[in-house]
């Protein structure tokens, strides 16, 4: 018996040594697998990591299962290919940094913009080191010879070259339209970058006219000029579309006028609204249809304009009770006791209250790219783990709107447009003399919604016409409305395939209570943090075990501490095993017992196996653990500890060939989950025909 086998199992001291070996090994690298060019490609790309902090449970999460399906596939005869990457993460890596700015007493508005982005360059590029360091002593099997990061220079002309192709191709438009206004960051967000939030709130009814008006914000109706009813509401039979009336309103005398459309809902309120165009998309939407002017009332910082009067300059928090106190004294305030339940959009990062806003961006018109999307999912092309994923892509791309991609910010790719005399042209270089460049930044979701075909070179590069479409996206099902759709867009549009035929939805990984992880509750679990208490496979296992798809996890320390436990359980079967067998009589011909034993093994490694091929990940785990402690160890192991003592040569003979056979295949099995400690224990076995485990043969019945 190997003298390690003397000393409990350490990960301590074993894991960085053998993820070194496997990386100098060349084995991450599909191409330089034993046969590869006979072998089947089988592709995934890694969700590339925010490079701006350190990895979190959720990262720990993905870089278990995808690893687990890369080593499965691997072992299983695949040319199996594993991606990694890192993304610059445009809007959410800024305000990390502007955060730090701020610690510092300083703010980006006023910065110098070369200095600022070349500051947040140098800050993601010691984070993303940090992350690859946190990424590898997970055990992730990926290439990192195939690494890209988002703001490469070649990354930067694909994505561009996409946004140029799409210009010609009338898919994406410049157009002054209502966007979702972050005043505190200072830019424009697209819908999946909002939170939408329940609030209750004062509900005040003010005279207008003849009419009455119900409003939550009064400190936009400076402008309003227009009152809206629908043409069927009998109540308002004798006002005619177009009408004038003169009124009194907060700052004197006003003249409005009465438009007719169908938009307004007759049951609710009193029928009659009216419209402040610039911050209300559906405002904007009536006012479009009948060319109605339309003003600014709150500025980009969400202070009011001077359209507000005495209120110029107020934040429109501070403004709105005292508003309501001058319509009030003017007899104009019907009743404000009423409450109202309203969904309100907040920024997803800072929980600042968005401000609709026009202004002037480019959009992707997304109705036919998602009908190509839709038509891909019917014809079977993708399919969703677990399957009520589809429903919910299916919602989002039946009702999706046109997707603002500019952003106010200086991290990000530019937007390769010019402009000259209110012409519009998409080029990477000056059309020539008198252009302008935009300033604007692209939303980094149009980047990394291009990232399966980045990574794989199209749409030239070798890689590309080997590897893509890839096989499997496993990501985050937060992701399903925001991320997958627009790689399944791109990929068709740009590669007429969709870039992977599997989309895995896992959960979130909370806290032992199953409460949300957040820096501010102080219930944030670092991952490496129990990998350097218990080891890396005990807490990839505890990420595994009662883990099914799409549905979020509670972590415990004492699950991964228990599956430390499982690591010195396996440990000590192979050291009574190794000590109790004779190595040169593995090929002994085995009992009837025995044999029954074995096929015991192979009907576990046929259900393990297509456990796996269908994504019940979580079923297999526990399985082979089962077999592991209570077949093999509390089972098996007992029963041949007589056996091996006692006087029947054949018997300890087979008994021995048994256990070996048993300990090597449980061990294969087991290495897509735990690859550490069975890695470790390959090394010393006698029946080791291959380099590593990682790329041994996986157990197939005779």
């Amino acid at each position: 018996m190997p003298e390690k086998f003397l000393k409990p199992y350490d990960p301590a001291n074993t894991e960085s040594r053998i993820y070194e070996a496997w990386e100098d090994s060349g084995y991450f690298d599909a191409d330089k697998l034993p046969d590869a060019e006979k072998r089947t490609p089988f592709t995934i790309v890694m969700p590339p990591p925010n490079a701006n902090g350190n990895l979190h449970a959720g990262h720990a999460l993905f870089i278990t299962l995808e690893d687990l399906m890369t080593r499965f596939k691997r072992m299983r005869g695949y040319r199996a290919l594993w991606i990694p990457g890192a993304d610059h993460a445009g809007f959410e890596t800024q305000v990390v940094y502007e955060k730090q700015l701020e610690k510092e007493g300083r703010s980006r508005f006023g910065m110098d913009p070369d200095q600022l982005y070349d500051e947040i360059y140098a800050f993601t590029q010691a984070n993303k080191h940090n992350m690859e360091r946190q990424v590898r002593a997970m055990g992730a099997s990926c290439d990192w010879n195939r690494e890209q990061f988002t703001l490469d220079p070649s990354v930067v002309e694909t994505v561009q070259r996409t946004f140029i192709k799409m210009f010609k191709d009338g898919l994406v438009y410049r157009g002054a339209r209502t966007v979702n206004w972050c005043p505190k960051h200072q830019t424009s967000l697209s819908d999946v970058e909002t939170e939408s939030v329940e609030e209750t709130t004062p509900f005040y009814t003010f005279k207008y006219g003849p009419f009455e008006i119900g409003t939550v914000r009064p400190e936009t109706k400076f402008g309003d000029k227009y009152v809206v009813m629908h043409p069927d509401d009998a109540r308002y039979v004798s006002y005619k579309h177009g009408d004038t009336f003169d009124l009194e309103w907060i700052n004197g005398p006003i003249t409005a006028t009465v438009i007719k459309d169908e938009a307004v809902d007759p049951a609710f309120g009193t029928g009659v609204m009216t419209i402040t165009p610039w911050h209300s998309q559906v405002d904007f939407e009536i006012a479009k249809r009948h060319n109605l002017d339309m003003e600014q009332i709150i500025d980009w910082r969400g202070r009011l304009l001077p359209i507000a009067g005495e209120f110029e300059g107020m934040k429109i928090t501070d403004a709105r009770e005292k508003i309501v106190e001058k319509l009030k004294a003017k007899g104009l305030l019907v009743s404000s006791d009423a409450q109202y339940k309203n969904v309100v959009k907040r920024c997803y990062k800072c929980n600042t209250m968005i401000e609709p806003q026009i202004k002037d961006q480019w959009f992707v018109k997304m109705a036919p790219l998602a009908e190509m999307a839709i038509e891909s999912v019917n014809r079977g092309e993708v399919r969703f783990v677990p399957n009520n994923y589809e429903k919910i892509f299916r919602y989002w791309m039946e009702n999706t709107l046109d997707w603002n991609i500019s952003r106010q910010i200086v991290w990000g790719i530019p937007i390769p447009a010019w402009q000259k005399n209110g012409e519009w042209t998409a080029s990477i270089e000056s059309p020539g003399e008198g252009w302008t460049r935009d300033v604007d930044t692209f939303d980094t979701w149009f980047s990394s919604g291009q990232w399966p075909l980045i990574v794989t070179g199209f749409p030239e590069r070798d890689d590309f016409k080997t590897y893509y479409p890839t096989d499997v996206m496993e990501t985050g099902h937060d992701l399903i409305f925001k991320w997958v759709p627009r790689m399944i867009i791109f990929g068709l549009y740009l590669a007429n395939k969709a870039p992977f035929h599997t989309v895995y939805m896992h959960g979130l990984v909370n806290d032992a209570h199953g409460k949300k992880m957040s820096k501010s509750k102080g219930n944030v679990v670092n991952p490496l943090d129990l990998t350097s208490k218990y080891g890396t496979d005990a807490l990839r296992m505890a990420l595994i075990v009662g883990n099914t798809p799409g549905t979020d996890l509670a972590l415990r320390e004492d699950k991964v501490k228990g599956y430390k436990h499982f690591a010195n359980k396996l440990w000590n079967i192979a050291r009574f095993v190794l000590d109790h067998t004779d190595y040169a009589k593995t090929t002994t011909p085995l009992t009837s017992a025995d044999e029954a034993h074995l096929a015991t093994f192979d009907a576990l490694a046929h259900d393990i196996t297509t456990d796996l091929d269908e994504y019940r990940i979580y079923l297999a785990a526990e399985k082979i653990y089962h077999y592991v402690w209570h077949e093999l160890a509390d089972n098996i192991l007992e029963e041949s500890k007589p056996l091996l003592a006692g006087t029947d040569e054949a018997g300890r003979e087979s008994r021995g060939a048994l256990l070996l056979m048993l300990l090597d295949r449980s061990l294969k099995l087991l290495h897509p989950f735990m690859p550490f400690v069975t890695e470790e224990i390959y090394q010393s076995m006698p029946t080791k025909n291959h380099e590593y485990l990682m790329i041994a043969d996986w157990p197939v019945a005779k």
